[in-house]
């Protein structure tokens, strides 16, 4: 598998990653050491995480839950086992949802970022992360703090590099301004929603890790299930019968139709075709496969091999249109 830079670092990761959220909720210890194996072995050595994992997942990020933190430890155990498979991976976590009932429990004062990423490193076995994002915004919580914070956590061999997700521009931009001003290397990646059905990150998002040398990861390449083939099976495909997906399947029945006949006719399933067309899109530097089953995975391997010619590519955008630059979106 050919290996791409994260933004503009000299760190190398593979173009998908290793989704976790759901090791422990959903999926087993076991299979869960499975799934990392195979990914592992497939050459796929991006692996996201975060602190907030392993909760039920009706829980929200604000929920405090004694299971949040289960799917470090799952990963941790997985890296106890071998651990010379530390070195083969890059490894993602992040900080911002409650942890604890405090008030200073959660979101991204100095005082629990500290906190948060030494929480992480031991629940993972590990002495630093590759990547510590910073998972959600926090509007009480300046960049001058946030840098004070990622600076010692750097400085003392506990983070690589830092990153943010859920962002929105002027936030990254403020963000990597600050950090300039400071001598520092700043923003290196920013994980967001995006998908053929969700691509508001164009707007702006896109086009200012573009302009920053910050790599974008996206999360829920499928849209929910709603790009992974649901035409035929959608009395029983139980993520795209209920919430978000059942209302973009009611919105949006025709586009999904067409998209899973362009598929048919392209001769890939519709879960490839949709992950392949992030892999081509400009400044997308790995996606994120939230895999629960191994099946999952192999889709996601598939997709970083295949190749979708620009005719391909003009027909899905004719699909699922795109908003365009901002501001010619929406002003003259």
């Amino acid at each position: 598998m050919d290996h791409r830079h994260l933004g503009r670092t000299g760190l190398q990761v593979s173009p998908v990653a290793l989704g976790t959220m759901n090791f422990g909720p959903v999926t087993s210890e076991a299979e869960a050491h499975a799934i990392m194996d195979r990914a592992l072995d497939q050459g796929v050595t991006l692996f996201d995480t975060a602190d907030v994992y392993g909760a039920d997942a009706n829980r929200t990020i604000a929920d405090a839950s004694p299971q949040k933190g289960r799917t470090e430890e799952i990963i941790g155990d997985w890296f106890a086992a071998d651990p010379g498979r530390r070195d083969q991976v890059v490894l993602i976590s992040k900080a911002y949802g409650r942890m604890g009932p405090g008030p200073n429990d959660m979101h991204l004062s100095a005082r629990h970022l500290h906190r948060a990423c030494e929480a992480s490193l031991r629940r993972l076995r590990i002495d630093h992360l590759d990547v510590f994002l910073l998972h959600h915004v926090d509007r009480a919580t300046g960049w001058d703090e946030n840098w004070e914070a990622l600076g010692d956590l750097r400085q003392a061999g506990k983070i690589r590099y830092a990153g943010t997700s859920n962002f929105a521009a002027w936030q990254i931009v403020q963000g990597q301004e600050a950090a300039k001003a400071r001598g520092m290397l700043g923003l290196v990646a920013e994980e967001s929603i995006y998908n053929l059905m969700e691509r508001t990150v164009e707007l702006e998002v896109l086009p200012a890790c573009r302009a920053y040398g910050i790599g974008l990861l996206p999360y829920s390449p499928l849209n929910s299930g709603l790009l992974a083939g649901v035409r035929g099976k959608r009395e029983t495909a139980a993520r795209s019968a209920s919430g978000r997906a059942a209302a973009g399947l009611a919105a949006r029945r025709e586009a999904i139709e067409k998209f899973e006949a362009f598929c048919a006719e392209f001769g890939a399933p519709p879960a490839v075709v949709a992950q392949a067309w992030l892999c081509a899109q400009d400044g997308v530097a790995s996606v994120i496969v939230g895999a629960r089953t191994a099946d999952h995975l192999r889709d996601g391997i598939a997709a970083a091999a295949t190749d979708l010619p620009p005719d391909a590519l003009d027909a899905l955008d004719a699909i699922f249109p795109g908003p365009g630059p901002a501001p010619e979106a929406y002003a003259w």
